[in-house]
């Protein structure tokens, strides 16, 4: 059993069953498309559909923007298999790991305002931590070069924990290497971070987000998760069992609501997130540009994974990209923000174990070689 907040795994290659053939020949589109774009949108659909066909996808919702617009919003498939509710824009995916980015640029925002410094030691906010964090940085937390791991092997996530509980657990693991010195992705730096943003601001720090950032640029999907409230267009996550769509499994509610990803959101909400970026609404461009620049280890290098703080940084053909995947609970999403060619595309899925990554380059290939 995985639960892992990101995952980039292949999906095991499987015939399809006929049910799962009708849900997807029954495409909904739902369009936002511009005139630029209207000669590259069959060729899109076709593309779409047949990567929902071999990865047996049940729903997928599609975002292209150009310069922070949206230039084609679609919904793909269904968001409910049971009931046969088709995907559109407005269709709430769980976040993964893409909730990361909005966990750094809280932090960043703590920076600017003076109450955190990228270079402290985390044990200045969090009293009674073990000795072996003292040099643990909140720089390097935020660029996985902290040593932090992920979830053990035996972590039990359908075991509700509080929030110290959470940190007693994160305590009690082993550094997998002296601070500052080799890069290791680690789910278990970004829940400290939350604790981090609690302790600094007396805020839950989906609370800070709702505030701060959801709220001011207008995200009104955008939440922590909570499987028990009503959340109008949520769709419901999926995964193959020996070649069977299967519903998501089941977390405890304390692990839907932990700072390494646990959010929900559309591609209209996302949107406007890509559109923000272009501006300063929510930080200083300086800042930006440290959350996109991968992070240097103690020896001057840059780091192995080319991480900056919530964004991967990556070079695809010759574009500079910022992308980041994201897994849970069903759910496999991406965002890629080609920076200089100010062209955005978000790939959201309902399914276990599929790859809207590759999806989202290859859509961007098409965006970037059309007229």
């Amino acid at each position: 059993m995985s639960f892992r907040r990101c995952r980039r795994e292949r999906p095991r290659s499987c015939s399809a069953s006929d049910q799962l053939v009708k849900i997807l020949s029954s495409l909904v589109a739902l369009l936002l498309v511009s005139p630029a774009f209207a000669q590259n949108s069959d060729s899109i659909d076709a593309y779409i559909h047949s990567e929902m066909q071999r990865q047996r996808i049940p729903g997928l919702s599609l975002l292209i923007a150009r310069d922070g617009k949206i230039v084609r919003a679609q919904g793909y498939g269904f968001s409910n298999v049971e009931l046969q509710v088709p995907v559109k824009p407005e269709t709430v995916f769980q976040s993964g790991s893409v909730g990361k980015q909005f966990t750094a640029t809280a932090v960043m925002m703590l920076v600017e305002e003076g109450k955190i410094k990228l270079d402290d030691p985390i044990t200045k906010y969090l009293k009674g931590a073990p000795a072996s964090w003292n040099q643990v940085t909140i720089r390097e937390l935020l660029s996985h070069t902290a040593g932090f791991t992920d979830y053990p092997e035996k972590f039990d996530f359908r075991k509700d924990c509080t929030e110290a509980d959470l940190l007693k657990i994160v305590e009690g693991i082993p550094l997998a290497f002296p601070p500052g010195t080799n890069y290791s992705y680690a789910n278990l730096g970004y829940l400290t971070l939350g604790i981090l943003i609690h302790q600094v601001t007396g805020e839950f720090y989906g609370d800070f987000l709702q505030e701060r950032i959801f709220r001011p640029l207008d995200m009104n999907t955008t939440r922590v998760m909570s499987e028990a409230d009503i959340v109008p267009n949520r769709a419901a996550g999926y995964r193959l069992v020996k070649g069977e769509l299967k519903n998501q499994e089941w977390v405890s509610p304390t692990l839907n609501t932990t700072a390494d990803g646990a959010l929900y959101f559309s591609i209209l909400d996302l949107a406007k997130w890509d559109a923000a970026l272009y501006t300063e609404k929510l930080l200083h461009r300086s800042s930006f540009e440290q959350m996109w620049t991968p992070a240097k280890l103690l020896n001057g290098q840059s780091n192995p994974g080319n991480y900056g703080f919530g964004w991967r940084i990556a070079n695809k053909d010759g574009h500079r990209v910022l992308d980041h995947g994201g897994a849970w609970q069903g759910f496999e999403v991406h965002i890629s923000r080609y920076v200089d060619d100010k062209l955005t595309v978000v790939v959201l899925t309902n399914l276990a174990d599929a790859d809207p990554g590759e999806i989202a380059d290859h859509v961007a290939k098409m965006c970037l070689a059309a007229p």
